[in-house]
């Protein structure tokens, strides 16, 4: 099995930084995507940004512009570099990895708050 730490969240006024690491305990040689999805009280848990084996990156539509994922696989470790903060991206946040032929893996998840 994998498992996934996410780390770097807290509490940031608006329009301030923030930057997420999730990292996965032991190398993973097949993965098809890693990504972030975040989960506000009462609401849904939605994608907020994702990378694929090849690069390819997707952001939620609210996060665009302001958020960059990324990844370093000598460390086992994907990013989420969140700037422009705003209150409603206040959510604890999970990181998530899918790998090998179908198997897939979440974080404990990391409360990120952005108020004044």
């Amino acid at each position: 099995q994998v498992q996934l730490v996410e780390s770097g969240g807290g509490l940031v006024q608006p329009g301030g930084s923030l930057r997420l690491s999730c990292v996965a305990s032991r190398t993973i040689f097949t993965i098809n995507a890693m990504g972030w999805y975040r989960q506000a009280p009462g609401k849904e848990r939605e994608l907020v940004a994702s990378i694929t084996s090849s690069a390819e990156t997707d952001y939620g539509d609210s996060v665009k512009g302001r958020f960059t994922i990324s990844r370093d696989n000598a460390k086992n470790t994907v990013y989420l570099q969140m700037n422009s903060l705003k209150p409603e991206d206040t959510a604890v946040y999970y990181c998530n990895v899918r790998y090998g032929l179908r198997s897939n893996s979440w974080g404990q998840g990391t409360q990120v708050t952005v108020s004044s």
